[in-house]
């Protein structure tokens, strides 16, 4: 009887180990996921596509943790923790990646997207995709590059109507810190200032700076309207934007999952820039109804003229990744 006891006991204890094995198996991982803007803007829709992606591939078994909001660092910062393996997953600015991997200062070019539509099929494009991740690689240790994705284009606000290339003459204009910002700005005649995104309100309301420039949904969701209430459809530069992986999560993953979380970045790619350009056309009307002035039409000539040279010569400095990407990017129809 004793016996028959024991083997049930042992039994029993088989059956609950075979369930724990199996549970783990089935165990989810969550993985961290930052970016400095709110959730409400194409970062969150990004993450969001990314989310479900990843866990309709994994069967649930991998999914992410949103940080929006700049909750763990503007994107300086978080690419910084990227590299020491404290956040899984980042989205910055091509122009900040550029930080780290100069040549990605190619995407702010400014006017090598002919409109929307070009904008989005460039993105897509496995090629482009390919170039600027090989880019990456060669350049910075620590994290790599997943995939692309936009914002849309950067318009330029302030507390005066932007209607042609004479209207930005003079003027302190806040943009990001890279060397095809500082080149092309003051080609059209005005100062550029650099300072991290959090402070942008804060100097157009003191005069630090007498414009800003960013995409529509950008300029809505951080409020900057109400210091800077005009704002001008230059669509002079396009917000992209990448997905990092940090080193250590990326080698943490098996071969399977790594598939799973390449193929959940290229859905991003595939998905996010119309809904983004969609959000930036919205964004514009939900600004006019709450009385900010939009300027429509701006003469881009003046503007055009100054930078068509810049593009190829910033390229060729940059470097040979930077002339491959340019190039690539020309050619998509």
């Amino acid at each position: 009887m004793r016996n028959a006891i024991g083997r049930h006991a042992l039994a029993a204890a088989a059956v609950i180990a075979a369930l724990s094995v199996a549970g783990n198996a089935n165990a989810q991982r969550k993985f961290s996921f930052a970016y400095d803007q709110p959730r409400t803007t194409a970062y969150g829709i990004a993450a969001d596509i990314f989310d479900a992606k990843l866990k309709e591939l994994s069967g649930g078994k991998l999914s992410i943790d949103q940080f929006p909001g700049a909750q763990l660092g503007q994107e300086p910062v978080m690419l910084q923790k990227l590299r020491s393996g404290d956040i899984d997953f980042v989205i910055t600015s091509t122009a900040n990646a550029s930080t780290l991997a100069p040549q990605a200062g190619v995407f702010s070019l400014h006017f090598i997207f002919r409109d929307q539509d070009h904008l989005a099929k460039t993105l897509a494009d496995p090629a482009v995709s390919q170039a600027f991740r090989a880019m990456i690689k060669d350049s910075v240790q620590g994290t790599q590059v997943l995939g692309l994705l936009t914002m849309g284009f950067r318009n330029i606000y302030s507390k005066k109507d932007i209607k042609s290339v004479d209207d930005v003459k003079g003027m302190k204009i806040r943009v990001q810190a890279t060397k095809t910002e500082d080149t092309h700005f003051p080609a059209y005649g005005s100062q550029t200032v650099h300072m991290p995104f959090g402070e942008v309100y804060t100097s157009l309301q003191t005069g630090v700076v007498n414009a800003a420039e960013n995409g529509i949904n950008v300029y809505l969701a951080n409020k900057h309207y109400e210091v800077a209430p005009i704002l001008s459809l230059t669509e002079h530069e396009a917000n992209n934007n990448c997905v990092w992986v940090s080193d250590k999560t990326w080698n943490s993953l098996s071969d399977e999952e790594k598939k799973w979380v390449q193929l959940a970045a290229d859905e991003i790619s595939k998905v996010e820039p119309a809904r983004a350009l969609k959000l930036e056309a919205d964004s514009a009307e939900r600004l006019k109804k709450i009385g900010v002035k939009i300027v429509d039409g701006v003469d881009k000539s003046g503007f055009m003229k100054a930078a068509q040279p810049i593009q190829d010569q910033l390229a060729k400095e940059l470097g040979p990744h930077a002339e491959k990407i340019l190039a690539l990017v020309r050619n998509v129809k």
